[in-house]
């Protein structure tokens, strides 16, 4: 079966609007993907003819509610490969899920001392609430560089590992510069629990959390052709023992009296309050929608679009690619000598395309490339080879403006 790129376009109907009177080139998907009318339709499906609160109700509308709304556990495990949905944990998004790690699992086990491995690769999600258990707990961080390329060798994080180090946090694909990390390689190489970042390597390429061999693994919905708001994150039936609740409220106890509390076995242990219900409805939908395309099928369409956005970008003499490591989604993210990222971004914005300029919630990363900002392109999987040539034109004027 062929890879119908432009029929699959037709499924996500704001790529068929313009901006400033040119046709929309999308190129922003590392930091939100557009959304297909399968998630569309279910949201709206769930607001206008389902809606009402999950749990405990009696009443057809909530027992229909709670129905969709469970079932979306065992789409994410059958995502992601999970040997059991109980161990899938519903977020708000990747971010939650990281700070559930930090608060329900880390903090409680790490003394003053210990130490958490972590890559310099790491978005700021995967980075702060280790700061937290730093500045709190005295938790020691030991930073693992990538190489000039962006890359990261599975032995320099190993490298980094002591009789103190209690865990290692890395992410699969790099926000940045789409390098993927071999964090299976890792896991296998070390009895230190591995929690991963997986919010854009879930978007690119097929993932295994049993293969992987790891003991966390979060994702976010918005990049996953899903609603802001939801997500996940995948928790080892092993480590969810070893956690206590993050949050309190409603859904995550089993009795509660004036003298104690008791709590619901997991995962409704991690998933205080009322959840958002319509949100993990149409991450379903998205994650559906996905593998009905097929994730290998998807991943291969995006190696094409990689390996042809870097040999055009190599082209460009005057542009510099930071971290364009081999193992790498189809991310790009560019400076030129004389432009601000800013600029470059505001430039391509005229001409339609819309791309992401700044540090990327990377700050660390920016720095080690000695780079303020960048301008990044971000593929999805309804990219096209000309929107490649958009982007190249787009550049080239950008950089007549300020030759």
């Amino acid at each position: 079966m062929t890879y119908d790129v432009e029929k699959i376009r037709q499924e996500f109907p704001i790529l068929s609007r313009q901006v400033n009177g040119r046709p929309l080139v999308y190129l922003d998907n590392g930091a939100s993907a557009q959304k297909p009318r399968a998630v569309i339709d279910a949201v709206m499906q769930s607001y206008t003819q389902e809606y009402a609160n999950v749990h405990r109700g009696l009443h057809y509308l909530s027992n229909l509610s709670t129905e969709r709304y469970r079932s979306v556990r065992g789409i994410i495990a059958r995502f992601l490969n999970a040997p059991d949905e109980n161990e899938i944990i519903f977020t708000s998004g990747a971010t939650e899920g990281l700070n559930l790690v930090s608060y329900g699992w880390a903090a409680p086990r790490l003394q003053a001392g210990d130490e958490i491995v972590l890559s310099v690769l790491e978005h700021h999600a995967n980075i702060v609430p280790w700061h937290f258990l730093r500045e709190r707990q005295g938790v020691v961080l030991k930073w693992v560089e990538p190489e000039a390329d962006g890359s990261l060798p599975p032995e320099k994080m190993l490298a980094a590992v002591t009789p103190r180090t209690r865990l290692i946090a890395v992410t699969h694909m790099s926000n940045v510069t789409g390098t993927v990390v071999d964090v299976a390689a890792i896991a296998r190489g070390t009895d230190v629990p591995v929690l991963v970042d997986g919010s854009q390597a879930s978007v690119h390429m097929p993932v295994d959390v049993a293969a992987l061999g790891v003991d966390f693994y979060a994702i976010t919905g918005h990049k996953l052709y899903g609603p802001s708001g939801s997500g996940a994150i995948w928790i080892s039936a092993e480590r969810q023992q070893e956690m206590r609740p993050f949050l309190g409220g409603g859904d995550m106890i089993r009795t509660v009296t004036r003298d104690a509390v008791e709590y619901a076995a997991p995962p409704l242990r991690f998933e205080a309050g009322t959840p958002g219900i319509t949100n993990q409805i149409g991450l379903g939908a998205a994650l559906e929608f996905m593998m009905d395309l097929g994730m290998d099928r998807i991943a291969a369409h995006e190696r094409s679009l990689r390996d042809y956005a870097r040999d055009r970008l190599r082209s460009l003499n005057w542009l510099q690619v930071q971290g364009d490591a081999p193992d790498k989604g189809a991310i790009f993210s560019m400076t030129m000598d004389g432009a601000h990222a800013h600029d470059i971004s505001t430039i391509l914005d005229k001409r339609g395309i819309a791309v992401r300029a700044g540090t990327h919630c990377a700050m660390p990363l920016l720095e080690f490339f000695g780079a303020s900002a960048t301008a990044r392109a971000s593929f999805a999987l309804y990219n096209t080879h000309a929107e490649v040539d958009a982007l190249i034109d787009g550049l080239t004027f950008c950089r007549e403006l300020f030759a």
